[in-house]
């Protein structure tokens, strides 16, 4: 009999971003990915369409966070609005830990940078933390564990 393997809850991650040590986020939308369909009929056959893969494409990643006194995620944006795109571009992983702590998966993305900063919006009449979000492109994901 093979041992039991129940599904790891999402809520246990953790965020590494390349010179980014503050990452403490209360939510992390792991992108998906897609790869185009190109239909290619050949003259043998003139009855259907082969399919081949074509472009494969990345969703964003979404972080969301309650807003502090730090400000390295605007920054990291600052990087962007500024021009300086070379030097806000980073490296980062997403990982997922087990009920002990340990990691039981890792997403790895490349060549990210933040597409949009969005900050909390303030009322006071509510009693809600103030979260900031943040929009990261990346130009490739691997699941390496």
């Amino acid at each position: 009999m093979s041992a039991r393997k129940d599904p790891w809850r999402s809520s246990r991650f953790k965020l590494e971003i390349d010179g980014i040590v503050q990452a403490q986020f209360s939510e992390v939308t792991v992108p998906d990915s897609s790869t185009d369909v190109i239909e290619y009929r050949e003259g043998d056959f003139p009855t259907h369409t082969r399919k081949i893969p074509g472009l494969t494409k990345y969703s964003n990643v979404i972080l969301k966070r309650g807003t502090t006194d730090t400000k390295a995620l605007h920054d990291w944006y600052q990087l962007i609005v500024d021009g300086k795109i070379k030097q806000a571009r980073r490296n980062m992983s997403i990982i997922l830990n087990d009920e002990l702590g340990g990691e039981a998966a890792r997403w790895n993305f490349v060549e990210a940078w933040p597409t949009k900063y969005d900050p909390s919006d303030l009322n006071a009449k509510g009693n809600d933390i103030a979260i900031e979000t943040l929009e990261v492109a990346h130009e490739g994901m691997v699941r390496v564990k």
